[in-house]
C-alpha cells in the first residue's frame, strides 16, 4: 500500500467511532408526578407472596422446597398472588408485580438495602444519592409548602442524599401521631419572635462559602424554618380523615399509607414508608428459623394497607399521577432451614409497581418452578430504578456532578419498555 492511501484510510478510521452504534436509544418518558416507596425491610420472600408456587412442606423432617400458602386468582387472567394478598388480588388490573429482579448482594442486610435504595454498590471515596434524593434533586418539591422528600421510618445513609448534599435529604418521622419533630413552634414563639430570630442568624449564614457544606447546610436550614408551624404540620393530622377510610387502611402500618396519600396532596414528591417498626412476629421479613411462623401477619397487613392505598388513590383521581412502589433487599429461597425457615436469595426476586400512569400487566418477567431464576425477561437492579426514574419523566442516563466528576442517574440502567404505553 502506498503511503498516501495508508493515510487516507487511517484518517477516515479515526473519523469514525471505534465501536459504531449510531441508534438512539430510545428512553420511555412517563406522566408520574409523585412516588410511594413502601419498604419491607428484612427480604420480603416472593414464593410466599407475589410468586407463589407448588406447595411445601417445612415441618417434616425430609423438607420440601416450595411456598408456604396456596396460591389464588387475580383480577388478570393468568397471574396468581399467595392467599393472604387476597385484596390486593382484586385490584391488580393496576399493579405489575415484577418477578424477576436480581442483583448479587444477598449475605448481608445493611449492603443489599443500601443497594436497593442507590442502585450501586458502597464505594471507599463516594456515598452515593439514594432515589429519593436523586427524584427530590430531579424534581423538587410540587409545592413550596412541603419538602420534596419524606422519611416515614427511621433515618439511615442508605435512603440519604450522599454527594448531592443536605438540600436534596429528607425529612423523617417515626410517629404518624405526631408527625417529624423540631417543626412545631413552643406556644411563646410566635411569627413575629420566630422572623426576628431569623434576621438575628441571617448575617452568621451569609458568611458561608459558595458550593461549601456550610452553605448547603444554610439551604437546608431555610426550608426547615419555611417549614416550621401549622401550616406544614396539617397534613399529618389523620384525625381530618374520615373513620371508615382509617379503618379500611388498617393498624398502624395502614396509617402510615394513609398519611402518604395526604402528603402526596400536599404535594410531596418522594415518601418512603417504613414496613413496620414493631415487627408483629418478632424477625419481620427476614423469616429465619422460627420467623416464618406469623409470616402471614405480615402479608396480611401488607395486603390492607397496599389494597386501600391503590383504591384510595383511585377514587381520588390520584392513582395515574403517583407511583407505588414495594421494595424488599432480596428475596428468600424456596428451601427451608432446619428450624422451617428460609435463607437469602438474591438470584430472582419480586419488587411491585403500582399505578403511575404505567401500562400495567399484572406479572412482569417468569421465573423458574422454585422461584430461583430468571426465564423471561430478568430485569436486573439497574433497570428497575431506570424504570421508576422513566415513569416519573426522569432520563436514567442523565448525569449528576460529584465535585467534578460526572455520576449517571443510574450505572447503565434501562427502563422496561413493556410497561410504558
Amino acid at each position: 500500500m502506498k503511503r498516501r492511501t495508508f493515510l487516507a484510510n487511517a484518517a477516515a478510521f479515526g473519523a469514525a467511532p471505534l465501536f459504531a452504534n449510531n441508534t438512539p436509544v430510545h428512553t420511555p418518558k412517563g406522566k408520574a408526578e409523585h412516588c410511594i416507596f413502601i419498604w419491607l425491610g428484612g427480604g420480603m420472600g416472593q414464593i410466599d407472596t407475589f410468586d407463589p408456587k407448588k406447595i411445601g412442606d417445612n415441618k417434616s423432617k425430609t423438607k420440601v422446597a416450595g411456598s408456604l400458602y396456596k396460591a389464588i386468582d387475580t383480577s388478570v387472567p393468568g397471574v396468581q398472588l399467595t392467599e393472604h394478598l387476597g385484596k390486593t388480588a382484586k385490584v391488580m388490573e393496576h399493579v405489575t408485580v415484577m418477578r424477576t429482579v436480581n442483583h448479587q448482594v444477598i449475605d448481608e442486610h445493611a449492603f443489599a438495602t443500601n443497594i436497593v435504595h442507590t442502585g450501586r454498590m458502597i464505594s471507599g471515596n463516594t456515598i452515593y444519592p439514594s432515589i429519593g434524593s436523586i427524584i427530590a434533586h430531579e424534581r423538587g418539591a410540587a409545592s413550596e409548602d412541603v419538602p420534596p422528600y419524606i422519611l416515614i421510618g427511621y433515618p439511615n445513609v442508605s435512603r440519604g442524599p450522599g454527594f448531592l448534599g443536605a438540600k436534596s435529604g429528607y425529612v423523617y418521622l417515626t410517629d404518624t401521631n405526631t408527625g417529624p419533630a423540631g417543626f412545631t413552634r413552643p406556644d411563646f414563639v410566635d411569627e413575629k419572635r420566630a422572623l426576628t430570630r431569623q434576621q438575628l442568624l441571617q448575617p452568621l449564614m451569609n458568611r458561608a462559602p459558595k458550593e461549601s457544606s456550610v452553605a448547603d447546610y444554610k439551604v437546608a436550614q431555610e426550608q426547615a424554618l419555611a417549614l416550621s408551624g401549622p401550616k406544614f404540620m396539617r397534613h399529618f393530622d389523620l384525625k381530618q380523615e374520615p373513620d371508615a377510610l382509617r379503618n379500611e387502611y388498617g393498624g398502624e402500618f395502614g396509617q402510615r399509607c394513609l398519611l402518604s396519600r395526604r402528603l402526596v396532596q400536599a404535594g410531596v414528591r418522594f415518601i418512603e414508608v417504613s414496613h413496620n417498626l414493631n415487627f408483629m412476629n418478632g424477625t419481620g421479613w427476614d423469616i429465619h428459623n422460627e420467623g416464618w411462623a406469623n409470616q402471614h401477619l405480615l402479608i396480611q397487613e401488607l395486603d390492607t394497607a397496599l389494597a386501600a392505598l391503590i383504591r384510595d388513590l383511585k377514587d381520588k383521581k390520584l392513582l395515574d399521577k403517583t407511583l407505588i412502589v414495594v421494595g424488599t433487599e432480596f428475596g428468600r429461597p424456596p428451601e427451608f432451614d432446619g428450624r422451617g425457615g428460609r435463607g437469602h436469595q438474591g438470584t430472582a426476586f419480586s419488587m411491585v409497581l403500582a399505578g403511575g400512569g404505567l401500562k400495567h400487566c399484572g406479572a412482569y418477567g417468569v421465573t423458574d418452578e422454585l422461584a430461583k431464576k430468571p426465564l423471561e425477561n430478568p430485569v436486573p437492579l439497574v433497570d428497575f430504578h431506570a424504570t421508576i426514574h422513566a415513569a416519573l419523566g426522569i432520563d436514567p442516563a442523565k448525569e449528576l456532578m460529584d465535585g467534578t466528576r460526572p455520576v449517571p442517574l443510574t450505572d447503565g440502567g434501562k427502563a422496561v419498555a413493556a410497561l410504558f404505553a
